[in-house]
């Protein structure tokens, strides 16, 4: 059975817009108005996240952290980076013991 890797598939997705464009399509719109505009989205969405979190309300923040997700795999895209690069990145991270900056209680 193969493992589903809902990331992955929606990055694919992305990826296939940029190089298919479909007229309509959310994503495309997206890329097409640039990297100001995605960063823009990428913007709004944190701070949906940070209210949906200050409201304690799970549903919200789910919802809200889906739409962050989205929109940093259209800027991941658009700038050229893949999954497997955040992926490396985290397994360096979680290699290192003990790295708290300093200052940080």
């Amino acid at each position: 059975m193969r493992e589903k890797n809902v990331l992955q598939e929606l990055y694919n997705v992305i990826e296939d817009r940029r190089d298919n464009p479909i007229e309509g399509s959310y994503t495309n719109y997206l890329l097409e108005k640039g990297i100001d505009k995605i960063l823009k989205k990428v913007g709004e969405e944190c701070s949906e996240v940070i209210i949906g979190s200050k409201n304690n309300n799970k549903n919200e923040i789910i919802y809200e952290i889906s739409d962050l997700t989205y929109h940093l795999l259209v800027l991941m895209v658009s700038q050229g980076i893949k999954l497997e690069d955040i992926e490396s990145e985290l397994e360096k991270r979680r290699e290192k013991i003990g790295n708290k900056k300093s200052g940080l209680k």
